[in-house]
């Protein structure tokens, strides 16, 4: 009873936290230099002033800010995201195309950086001082430092063009027309190399923070006491340091599951991934504010979802938490 009445409690917040990301996106936008209808009609190729003001009657942009703020919480509530200047097209038909894209790739990357990350972290702290450990800590150091745009473009010259052992673009082999588990191989082929690009940065904060966790609960007197009474090392690390050390990688990996979105646009961009990200990128350049306003919403909820989830995982890996509420 108490997980449902704490479940309630997190979904009441959580819909608050995004109808406040709605609007404070929709009056930044609102900030954001240049006019859609004058971007649209130089596109036309018809810049005079009669033109540019249909245009902004059709999409609604001569209204008041408030008049178009209330609209578009209302079209939000019902589910409509808007149109699309640009590719006259639903918003919310072009975000549920590219979306299983973004989400195959963060997903695969947010898996592969916490579970490599974790694993070097423990390494580390069992070996602290040895050369495994500053090789670990000094790859880690290496990678954190190194931006993102750079690994991704080494990777590609590297791996596909001169190793030639990945393809470089795309999601899936064009025109190959693979079907079932052919598909699936083909598409995890050309996943490898944008996932583990992105996910190398978030690797690296995992490994140091968990080491540093781990370094910090291995001094704690409960720990000292297993010891004492003779527990097996292995034991120790997994049931008693891993279990607390791990928390504050959680928080943390709460955190950063939107900033996976943000590396996402550099990542889809270079490797020509079809995603929201590079979605987002173009709807940028072309002043598509309906399109922005949409992924910064799916963005959000998706987010919050990751913080509701990481609340959940926190009464299970320590039920003290659920004791203590």
């Amino acid at each position: 009873m108490k997980t449902l009445e704490f479940l309630i409690q997190r979904l009441a917040k959580a819909v608050m936290v995004v109808i406040g990301v709605v609007i404070l996106n929709f009056l930044l936008i609102q900030l954001a230099p240049g006019d859609p209808a004058a971007v649209l009609a130089g596109e036309a190729g018809a810049g005079d002033e009669q033109f540019i003001a249909q245009l902004r009657a059709q999409f609604g942009l001569d209204q008041p800010l408030y008049v178009q703020l209330l609209s578009y919480l209302k079209n939000v509530i019902a589910g409509d995201l808007g149109f699309s200047y640009r590719n006259h097209v639903p918003v919310a038909d072009l975000i549920l195309e590219r979306l299983p894209a973004t989400l195959l790739l963060t997903g695969s990357a947010f898996v592969f950086s916490l579970v490599l990350g974790i694993t070097l972290g423990v390494i580390a702290a069992r070996r602290r001082g040895s050369i495994g450990d500053s090789v670990i800590m000094t790859g880690a150091l290496v990678f954190y430092a190194t931006p993102l745009f750079w690994v991704a473009l080494m990777a590609v010259l590297v791996f596909s063009i001169h190793l030639d052992w990945l393809p470089p673009f795309d999601m899936e082999t064009v025109g190959a027309g693979y079907t079932g588990w052919a598909r699936v191989l083909d598409i995890a082929h050309h996943l490898i190399l944008p996932a583990v690009t992105l996910g190398l940065f978030f690797t690296a904060v995992y490994t140091r923070l968990t080491r540093a966790s781990m370094l910090e609960v291995m001094n704690l007197d409960f720990v000292k006491t297993a010891r004492a009474k003779g527990v097996p090392r292995g034991r120790i690390i997994r049931r008693h340091v891993l279990r607390n050390a791990v928390l504050p990688v959680f928080t943390f990996a709460s955190v950063q599951a939107g900033q996976l979105v943000g590396g996402a646009v550099l990542t889809e961009t270079v490797f020509a991934w079809p995603g929201i990200g590079r979605l987002m990128f173009d709807a940028l350049l072309q002043r598509d504010y309906p399109v922005l306003l949409g992924v910064f919403l799916v963005t959000a909820t998706v987010v919050v979802a990751i913080n509701l989830v990481t609340d959940l995982l926190y009464r299970i890996v320590d039920p003290r938490i659920e004791a203590t509420g």
